[in-house]
């Protein structure tokens, strides 16, 4: 079934309805598990699997959900609000809390709220460009549009997906990271080469080597590095001249260059509201005051692209590892407690979204036909950010409604408890050093991959993360992809995007009940 070509599927009134109900339910989802478990699950499957099971209802009033445009919609803003609920507003309010600040936590909820949207906003503004191209990987949204594809269409697609679904959810009950192992059939090889790497050197330095990487700060300065290498490729990419959009990519230059420059005004702004709504004028003087909301908005910016690119070629985001950077960086440039409080929920609240908004519009740039009908395709992208901005909306108010219920129980996301013990540990002897001791290879490695592969950022996100079973999942996937490539050549990666999707689809569901089940036993 063709997707819709109309923008008003948000103006009726059941599929606004069933959006609004997914949207709160998708928040709710967020904050009970980012409290509970410390985790944020996919939940754009089950939006899809929502919509397809209303779209076989015989009722007149759910005609529009046999739409894959209404499917992507539901996807989408369960997906949003979701990650949006948990990542960009629960957990960086959470921290003035733990840090016993309960004055900052409204003057912080508003801020992250506003860099919420403006995060999504900036996606949909770069998504189909050189930097964020549309033919850029974004696993999950892979995994999204496979799924409600094969439901539509059956056949041989919708069997190859299933099987990729069972051994997806067979491979997680035996707990082999299965998300992983299929995005490893996708993404970019050279740059999940370098992430599994990253993976198993960090899994096995401790037990191996007897150096707990971590404690000297070694992942920390290879992200650094490289996130400057790649902010400088960002640059450079922005500011070289080309004779018009290229083919593959519909967004000029100078939109982009607009849009990068609307981010980086509206950080300013939000860090110059936020330091003078929560006092930080009172504690530094007037220089120290307009240095700190500079880096405040540069980190925000920085990370948010950091996360984009790593999302973009992996399905990992780092947000939370890459903000514990900055964070870092701040008590090194002696900004006191109560800003590194407010620099770290700031920070933290960028990325999430923007990863978010890419993995969707990926979903549906697939469903829309791959862009072959451009007026089509943005009328789609348009569409997916209302509804996106509509779920961010109610997860705002979701989480205004129940925080304090949440934190009263002592229902923290850990990643804040995290934050506020580095902030109050303060500065230590040789994190400067170590920093950029190993900023230095990260450079190196992003510098010689370049800006399309983005090895020394996909290196450090490996690095930041202890999963040695997620490690050898991709390298073994990755092995097993160029044998299948050797063998059956284009046709037979044609098939492996598929099955890969499955992968991705039964390790999100499962990680999905599973995760609620716990969270309903604690």
């Amino acid at each position: 079934m063709k997707p819709a070509h109309h923008n008003h599927l948000l103006s009726d009134i059941g599929v606004l309805f069933v959006m609004v109900v997914l949207s709160v339910i998708g928040a709710i989802i967020g904050i009970q598990l980012i409290t509970t478990l410390g985790v944020t699950p996919m939940t754009s499957i089950i939006g899809a699997l929502v919509a397809m099971l209303l779209a076989r209802l015989p009722w007149q009033a759910f005609q529009h959900f046999r739409l894959l445009e209404t499917q992507n919609l539901a996807q989408t803003v369960i997906s949003s609000a979701t990650f949006g609920a948990a990542n960009s507003l629960l957990a960086p309010i959470a921290l003035p809390y733990v840090m016993g600040l309960p004055h900052l936590i409204m003057p912080m909820f508003c801020g992250v709220a506003v860099a919420m949207l403006l995060d999504a906003y900036l996606l949909y503004r770069l998504f189909d460009t050189k930097i964020f191209p549309a033919t850029g990987t974004w696993p999950p949204g892979i995994a999204a549009a496979e799924a409600i594809k094969a439901g539509d269409r059956g056949g041989m697609q919708a069997r190859l997906l299933l099987i990729g679904v069972g051994l997806g959810v067979v491979g997680s009950i035996l707990k082999i990271p299965m998300a992983a192992f299929g995005t490893a059939f996708i993404g970019n090889i050279w740059a999940l080469t370098m992430f599994g790497a990253g993976l198993l050197i960090q899994a096995y330095s401790l037990p191996l080597t007897g150096v707990d990487l971590n404690t000297h700060y070694i992942p920390h300065g290879v992200m650094v590095g490289a996130g400057l290498v790649a902010l400088i490729q960002v640059v450079l990419i922005i500011c070289r001249k080309t004779s018009g959009a290229a083919a593959t990519h519909n967004q000029p230059d100078s939109d982009v260059r607009v849009a990068l420059g609307l981010g980086a005004l509206g950080y300013v702004l939000i860090a110059a509201l936020l330091a003078l709504a929560t006092g930080l004028y009172s504690e530094m003087s007037l220089i120290i005051l307009a240095a700190f909301v500079l880096y405040a908005a540069f980190a925000a910016f920085v990370h948010e692209l950091i996360v984009g690119i790593a999302a973009m070629h992996s399905g990992w985001f780092p947000a939370f590892a890459v903000a514990l950077i900055t964070l870092i960086i701040g008590i090194l440039l002696g900004f006191p407690p109560l800003a590194l409080c407010v620099l770290t929920g700031f920070t933290a609240a960028t990325g999430p979204a923007f990863a978010d908004m890419g993995f969707d519009l990926k979903t549906g740039f697939i469903l829309r036909g791959y862009g072959e009908d451009m007026p089509l395709e943005l009328l789609g992208r348009r569409t997916q950010l209302i509804a996106a901005m509509l779920a961010f909306v109610i997860a705002i108010i979701v989480v205004y409604l129940f925080h304090a219920s949440y934190f009263q129980q002592a229902l923290i996301p850990p990643v804040a408890r995290v934050f506020a013990k580095t902030i109050e540990a303060g500065l230590q002897p040789g994190i400067a050093i170590a920093l950029l001791t190993w900023a230095i290879p990260g450079a190196i490695v992003q510098f010689c991959g370049g800006p399309k592969r983005q090895l020394g950022v996909l290196l450090a996100t490996g690095l930041l993360i202890n999963s040695a079973a997620a490690g050898w999942a991709v390298l073994l996937g990755i092995t097993l992809r160029l044998l299948i490539l050797r063998r059956w050549g284009e046709k037979g990666q044609d098939q492996m995007d598929i099955v890969a999707a499955g992968f991705i689809a039964g390790d999100a569901l499962y990680s999905f009940f599973s995760s609620m089940l716990s969270s309903a036993r604690k």
